[in-house]
């Protein structure tokens, strides 16, 4: 019966993780988006625009490799990666 318990804890830990991956991508796009708008907008700004890239852009490897290494999606890493090399190439 133990292990019967642990399976269906584990199917719904499981579920749970899938949800924090779908969160992740959602919000990382919308970071790309915005910053890829803000620096559109404001290209006066080059210096701040950077350094503002560069911290998003570390907090994002930072999520990707947490999400990673707790759900062991490579999929969505290549996702979120390949992403962000667009950015960094429209930028």
């Amino acid at each position: 019966m133990k292990n019967k318990e642990d399976m269906i804890g584990n199917a719904a830990l499981h579920a749970t993780l899938d949800e924090v991956v779908v969160v992740a991508v959602v919000v990382v796009v919308v970071v790309e988006v915005v910053v890829v708008a803000v620096v559109v907008e404001v290209v006066e700004v080059v210096e701040v625009v950077v350094v503002v890239v560069v911290v998003v852009v570390v907090v994002v490897v930072v999520v990707v490799v947490v999400v990673v290494v707790v759900v062991e999606v490579e999929v969505v890493a290549v996702v979120i990666l390949a992403s962000l090399v667009v950015v960094a190439e429209i930028i």
